[in-house]
């Protein structure tokens, strides 16, 4: 459960990192320096926690379950910035939801960074704590912008980042239900014979459907284009 959970911390700072994307780097930076200070502050608590409390935690049913929540909601905010991002490029206007949206940046890296943060302390045995947090810092102050300048280098075309964005927060909201299962099935499933007609009807149902928003969405810029062109 622990490497699922590794798992989703490293899907959870790339999400971030391609949300910063489509930031100003002034406000990329300022991120970075409250994550950096965030490190420092946090170093006095992270010396407290152990491994087997750490463990504890991530094998608390409970805990995760909650956690599982959080991820959820923060999934739903992502999904929604991708798509009042496409909707306001069609019209060029930003509503005040539509920005506050855009500069969330994704408050999950702050526990992530504090479980960082507490690993590195235990492969470090004997060296300074302080040594430890400013390293850790520094590394966050520079890595987070050179990363998301690096993504929007690899991806250009804001529509492309976009998508790639929207996988990444579906890859979170997954691995996330995920976690909450830790082992445990509270409801059997019943045995029954796969109905192949239902199959076969909702494969063919979805092949409808995905073709029909194709068709729509080609016929949409094409008919947008022409506008423009006229125009």
């Amino acid at each position: 459960m622990e490497l699922v959970i590794q798992i989703l911390m490293l899907f959870i700072i790339v999400n971030v990192i391609m949300k910063l994307s489509f930031w100003k780097w002034w406000q990329t930076l300022s991120f970075a320096l409250i994550s950096a200070v965030f490190v420092l502050v946090s170093c006095s608590y992270a010396i407290l926690q152990s491994k087997a409390q750490l463990s504890d935690y991530m094998n608390n049913t409970a805990v995760m379950q909650d956690a599982a929540v959080l991820i959820t909601i923060e999934s739903v905010l992502c999904f929604a910035f991708c798509f009042a991002a496409l909707r306001s490029a069609d019209t060029n206007k930003e509503k005040v939801w539509q920005k506050a949206l855009k500069w969330y940046p994704g408050l999950l890296l702050f526990p992530v960074l504090f479980y960082i943060l507490t690993q590195t302390v235990f492969a470090m045995p004997g060296t300074d704590f302080t040594v430890i947090s400013y390293i850790l810092a520094g590394a966050v102050l520079v890595l987070l912008p050179l990363l998301s300048i690096g993504v929007r280098y690899m991806y250009p075309e804001r529509e492309l980042r976009l998508e790639v964005y929207f996988l990444v927060s579906l890859f979170v909201c997954i691995i996330g239900l995920i976690t909450t299962v830790n082992g445990n099935v509270i409801y059997a499933p019943a045995e029954e014979p796969v109905n192949i007609r239902a199959v076969v009807i909702s494969l063919v149902l979805f092949l409808l459907l995905f073709l029909t928003g194709m068709l729509w969405s080609r016929l949409k810029w094409k008919l947008i284009s022409k506008k423009q062109i006229i125009k």
